[in-house]
């Protein structure tokens, strides 16, 4: 079970940087590519589109990370951050979607045997556009306080 005091521990796990707007950017750009690669990939590759409509939530995640100053190489951590720290930004159906699509992801990329049901992946590909237009929102109304209280919060673990 993945925990915030498990992933501030890890070494790839959640850590405090500078917080650094042009890496925020950046992830949002390649959260718009990856949009496009899964709008593209749809009728063609649902197992490209499945993973490239992930990264697109992740990406738009990770872009709101780097405005807060915070790195973390764990996928199911920085899940489990947004989950614990951002619950002023995101709400409970964001976090269903981003683990609906990790779980998806994982599905389509390492597991032959199963499928992906066609109701989840309608699912995610329908919310990856919404996903990432909050995580712009929320990267217009970051502040340095909202910063602070963040990183004293994670400096805890």
């Amino acid at each position: 079970m993945v925990s915030l005091k498990w992933c501030c521990g890890q070494k790839d796990g959640i850590k405090i940087i500078e917080t650094n707007d042009n890496l925020a950017k950046g992830y949002l750009k390649m959260a718009e590519d990856s949009l496009g690669t899964m709008n593209r990939e749809r009728k063609y590759n649902l197992t490209f589109a499945i993973s490239a409509c992930y990264y697109s939530i992740y990406y738009s995640l990770y872009a709101v990370c780097m405005k807060l100053g915070i790195k973390c190489e764990i996928h199911s951590c920085t899940i489990e951050f947004m989950k614990k720290a951002l619950t002023g930004y995101y709400s409970k159906e964001d976090i269903k979607i981003i683990k609906k699509a990790f779980d998806a992801r994982d599905i389509a990329q390492y597991h032959v045997d199963k499928i992906v049901l066609k109701e989840d992946s309608d699912y995610i590909m329908e919310k990856a556009p919404l996903f990432l237009n909050k995580s712009k929102e929320i990267l217009t109304k970051i502040n340095e306080e909202d910063v602070n209280e963040v990183r004293e919060m994670i400096g805890g673990f």
